[in-house]
């Protein structure tokens, strides 16, 4: 018999297939005490599946490139973090065994961080994973993750660390759907990078029996279990629609009555450049420089290092506009270098702009860099600085940008809702505006965005975000500047259209969503989609200005 479940859709398509589940997660090492003259052997062992579980990460990424490459660069850092590294010697120094000691000093450090209610309990996933890893080898056992299988399937799990989902066979894997995770989780920007349909957040996913045939529908968070004849033909030719659909609009983005909304892309280094030239991205909206940084946490890339990278990304968007995110270390990034070790609350301490103006000297080499990577390039470069709170922050930032004789437009995140507040002030320091809505909406409702039990606040439709972007994109307006989106709320075409009639001027999002949200822009005027924001702004919550804003674009 046919049921429904609704969760949330972060990642467009359709997926029809039988269900096979995550491998299951370690088995808890047995608390055995070992001699004190085996304890330095014990140690040794730990060291050395850790370091062995860091190069693999860092091999997957390699392997992987693009977004999913600075994701498990950033967990190889996690593996080998120094404070967890003491913990398990002084754990195994007492007579612990290697893989206890492990087991014991990861659970600590994990329940810091899910009990914190913060930026960092998002990673409690990846933590998970990281210890899993270490312990399966330490204990010579297969390491559980995604089922091996020779026909394709839904792949149903707790959670996906971002070593599964960024390498996850599309050929193979239809699509997959998580208890946990939120639409800003890793997982759920890899499933959008790979172009893999995907609900995260469904309470109760995994009960789901194995062999089950369920269809997903990644657009709108709905699974069909046991989906009759007719609903499984009703989505196929849905599907089949939406994919003429994309393939029948092409060129720039645009409203149906001509208004230009350029489409740009969001990327994580030049791995991510083919996908986006493919889509037809108009340039890239936002870059995120981590990658570069995660190589090595002690210290800064080289100057030469940043001029390559940089340069690899710009050639490719001749006469494109490119726009560069300045490094955006802290929180979920630290970096020994840049960053604070032993801060109560990262996610609300030094972290983006703030780290770097106690560092100027990363900073100057980073502008510097930039600048000398666009030298002789028809490319318009722009530079944005994260996590700008007031105008003495964008001040700072601009200051900055011309000392290194950078001839390019900087620019300041709205993140912070005080940015958002107080957006003309910043508007008279610099020369456009970005939304990135991930973290505005975890700042705007103290809600973090890698926890699904939150995830209804981390929902883009809420009418109180909509309202930050509208302020934003009001006083951008005023002051004859731009002000683009380049969150995920971007990648959601009906909400595209939402976001274009409250005024805002460009949208960058992952590759793969590009076509979906041409598509759509080009069946509405830009009349409709005002109509449509109003409608959105004026509902009382996330569902219901969702429902409100198809209702104005269908013509209901």
């Amino acid at each position: 018999m046919e049921t429904t479940l609704r969760g949330v859709g972060v990642s467009h398509g359709v997926a029809i297939g039988e269900v096979r589940h995550m491998g299951t997660a370690v088995l808890e090492p047995p608390a055995k005490q070992i001699p004190a003259d085996e304890a330095e052997r014990e140690q040794g062992r730990a060291r050395q599946a850790v370091e062995a579980v860091a190069a693999d990460l860092v091999a997957r990424g390699n392997l992987a490139g693009g977004e999913a490459q600075h994701v498990l660069e950033a967990q190889a850092m996690m593996a080998q973090d120094p404070e967890l590294i003491a913990d398990v010697d002084r754990r195994i120094a007492v007579g612990s065994t290697a893989e206890r000691g492990v087991y014991d000093a990861f659970a600590a450090y994990r329940a810091l961080l899910a009990n914190a209610g913060e930026y960092l309990a998002g990673r409690v996933a990846d933590l998970d994973d990281v210890r899993n890893r270490i312990v399966a080898r330490l204990l010579g056992v297969p390491m559980p993750g995604v089922p091996d299988s020779d026909e394709p399937y839904v792949l149903i799990a707790r959670d996906l660390a971002p070593a599964d989902t960024a390498l996850l066979d599309p050929t193979l894997v239809l699509g997959f759907v998580t208890e946990e995770g939120g639409p800003t989780s890793h997982s759920a920007i890899l499933a959008r990078a790979l172009g893999v349909p995907a609900v995260v957040a469904l309470p109760g996913a995994g009960e789901i029996a194995e062999g089950t045939v369920v269809a997903v529908d990644g657009s709108t968070g709905e699974i069909f279990v046991e989906p009759s004849q007719e609903k499984r033909a009703e989505m196929e030719s849905a599907s089949a629609a939406r994919r003429a659909a994309l393939s029948a609009v092409t060129g720039p983005g645009a409203t149906s009555d001509g208004h230009k909304v350029p489409l740009l892309a969001n990327v994580g280094g030049p791995g991510d450049v083919p996908a986006a030239l493919e889509a037809g991205a108009e340039g890239v909206g936002l870059f995120r420089t981590e990658f570069l940084f995660l190589d090595d946490s002690k210290q800064a890339p080289s100057e030469e290092k940043q001029v390559k990278a940089y340069r690899a990304v710009l050639e490719a968007f001749p006469e494109g506009r490119v726009v560069v995110r300045v490094l955006d270390a802290g929180a979920d990034k630290p970096l020994e270098f840049l960053t604070p070790a032993d801060e109560p609350n990262p996610a609300l301490g030094v972290r983006g702009l703030r780290s770097l103006l106690d560092h100027p000297d990363v900073l100057r080499t980073q502008l510097t860099a930039l600048s000398r990577a666009a030298e002789g390039l028809p490319v318009y470069l722009e530079v944005m600085a994260p996590m700008v709170a007031d105008r003495a922050d964008a001040k700072a930032f601009a200051d900055a940008c011309r000392e290194a004789g950078l001839q390019a437009k900087f620019g300041a995140m709205v993140e912070i809702p005080s940015a958002a507040l107080r957006a003309r002030s910043i508007l008279q320091e610099v020369e456009f505006l970005s939304l990135g809505t991930n973290d505005l909406a975890q700042y705007t409702f103290a809600a973090d965005r890698q926890v699904g039990a939150v995830s209804r606040l981390q929902d883009p439709w809420q009418p109180a975000l909509l309202d930050l972007v509208a302020l934003s994109a009001e006083a951008a307006r005023a002051e004859g500047k731009s002000c683009g989106v380049c969150g995920e709320a971007a990648s959601d075409p009906l909400l595209a259209c939402v976001l274009t009639g409250l005024g805002v001027t460009s949208l960058s999002m992952g590759a793969a969503s590009i076509p979906y949200v041409r598509a759509t822009l080009a069946k509405h005027t830009l009349a409709q989609c005002e109509r449509a924001a109003s409608a959105a702004r004026a509902a009382d919550s996330a569902d219901e200005a969702r429902l409100a804003a198809q209702a104005v674009l269908s013509g209901e």
